[in-house]
């Protein structure tokens, strides 16, 4: 971001860092209920750690219940796009230097993929990324406001394949829901999967939510388009290894509709 801008925002930089340190303090909101995702535990290497310690206290949270100052953590006023599950950060990385005028916000509970991601925008100084550590579900329902975001990308969610397990799901209807009302009119839905059962499962509940409506990508990919976020997406080394085994990845787009 512009260093004039910086400098004129320091105040509310300040505040929105207090406020998320109070927020910490209140304890981290990592599992308050039956989540999508799996716990998983991974030390940090020294040069990670070392990375973490001088990032984290600038451009990174734990979940809480205390709304986010976005403006006041980035420093400016911008659109902002949330990346639900953001792994290692390889395609985050990617995407916020394609997107220079957005701000990012990548949540995910694994701390070594989010020290990768520090290490990512600490070594190609990346301005516009800040990340979240804990529930998605909790981000949107507690610490972002309706109608507050351009854009939401979920990119290969844990399909959870067996019956008993698709409760933990995190592309069900409620959840297309909350994503839907803090969509900004024409904001955009971009999810991809490698899983076709948890694709046809994530269609039905995406089309089935009435403040969506279903954007053709095919029409996306070929070039510039009546959407105000980027669609192309890196190849991470998790998608080439589903397409090594011959498992088709489907991309999956929505718009929130227009008044």
């Amino acid at each position: 971001m512009p260093q004039p801008s910086v400098m004129r925002d320091n105040g509310r930089v300040n505040d929105a860092k207090s406020r998320v340190a109070g927020a910490t303090e209140q304890g981290s909101r990592l599992y308050p209920r039956v989540t999508s995702f799996r716990s998983r535990r991974g030390a940090l290497t020294d040069p990670q750690q070392q990375t973490w310690d001088r990032l984290w206290p600038e451009i990174g949270a734990d979940v809480s219940d205390a709304p986010l100052d976005v403006a006041g953590w980035f420093g400016r006023e911008a659109p902002t796009i949330v990346e639900i599950g953001s792994g290692t950060g390889t395609a985050t990385a990617a995407m916020a230097k394609a997107e220079p005028h957005a701000n990012l916000i990548a949540i995910e509970v694994y701390r070594p993929g989010l020290a990768q991601l520090l290490q990512a925008i600490e070594r190609d100084s990346i301005p516009n990324i800040r990340v979240l550590r804990g529930d998605a579900v909790d981000v949107l329902e507690n610490m972002l406001g309706p109608e507050s975001l351009t854009g939401v990308r979920v990119f290969f969610p844990d399909p959870w394949p067996k019956a008993r397990h698709h409760k933990r799901r995190l592309l069900q209807g409620p959840t297309f829901k909350l994503i839907a009302e803090r969509l900004m009119p024409g904001g955009v839905l971009h999810v991809a999967t490698d899983h076709a059962e948890y694709a046809e499962w994530i269609a039905e509940a995406g089309n089935a939510e009435p403040l969506l409506t279903p954007l053709d990508w095919e029409d996306l990919a070929q070039g510039p388009a009546d959407s105000p976020m980027t669609h192309e997406r890196p190849v991470t080394k998790f998608e080439n290894k589903a397409q090594q085994v011959g498992r088709p990845i489907t991309e999956l787009i929505w718009g929130k509709v227009r008044a």
